[in-house]
Parts: C-alpha cells; structure tokens; sequence
C-alpha cells in the first residue's frame, strides 16, 4: 500500500550570506511514522557568472540514536500532496547554520552529489533507490564544502513519502 506523500519548501536565506557549511536540511520521522525520501531539488538564485561557478560537495546521511539537532535555520511544514490527507508525522528544519551532532548514535552516509551552483540540483528517486528511514530516525542533507564566494538565496524543495 503506498504511504502518504508530502513536500516541503526550501528557502535558505540565512548561513549563506558568509561562505559557510550547513545542514540545508534535517528531516525528523515521526513517531510510528518511518518514511522515505522522494527527492529534492535545490537551485541558487545570487551567484551567476563564470568567475562565480563552484562544484559543491552535498553528503546525504541517516542518524541514529542520541542527536543534538542544528539550529539557526527556517522549519517549513510538510504539505501533502494530496489534499485532505492528514499532516505528516515529520518535521524538517532547513538552512541550520549549526550542524547536527550525534551523541551516542550512528550517522550512516547515504549518498553524495556534486551540485554546480550555476544550475539546480533536481533528485528525484526511483522506488527501489529510495532510502528507508526509520520512526524517530533523522536523514539530513549537509552542505560539505565551503563555498568560496557568498550564497545570499537557496532554493527548493525536499519531497518525503510516509509508510503507513
């Protein structure tokens, strides 16, 4: 049976202005509620130009247990895809200029992605490539390299499907 899906917006405007390295987001599963990721897109609106194009390094990863979650970003709400369908169990932050910490947990890397600032990064998962995650569990999406010139306005979407 499949599972509810939801969509999120990104729209980071804060952690940018400075080069710097974020969570662009941290997705928490609700209690009860496992789901998995659909996809995302993610586009920039402020660095254009030859002399501004950079290769950015995006680590996707799945933690578990005892985590300090980032803070200093935006928290959207998940919106469902299909109208009248209950609100979603998760919850997401997005532009966290403080970095999630795990404690006494795992933090699993699930992917990487090149993303060429000059053009958006559209991910979109294929059913057998979409990644599982657990109630209760986080899945974040971390800017892992600095970027040399300043990011005033990121821009997307994360879309999340869950498994009821």
């Amino acid at each position: 049976m499949p599972g509810r899906q939801y969509t999120a917006p990104l729209n980071i405007t804060t952690g940018l202005p400075t080069p710097a390295q974020i969570d662009i987001f941290e997705i928490l599963a609700g209690t009860g509620k496992p789901l998995r990721l659909v996809g995302f897109e993610l586009g920039q609106s402020s660095e254009v130009g030859d002399a501004q194009e950079e290769q950015l390094v995006l680590i996707l990863k799945r933690c578990t247990g005892t985590v300090t979650s980032g803070s200093g970003g935006g928290t959207p709400t998940f919106q469902p895809t299909n109208h009248g369908d209950a609100a979603a169990g998760a919850t997401i932050e997005t532009g966290n200029t403080t970095k999630l910490v795990v404690g006494t947990g795992t933090i699993v890397e699930l992917a990487r992605f090149a993303w060429n600032v000059r053009s958006p990064l559209p991910e979109l998962m294929p059913e057998q490539m979409q990644w599982t995650i657990d109630a209760g569990t986080r899945l974040v999406l971390e800017l892992a390299t600095t970027p040399a010139d300043a990011i005033t306005s990121a821009q997307g979407w994360v879309a999340i499907e869950e498994i009821i």
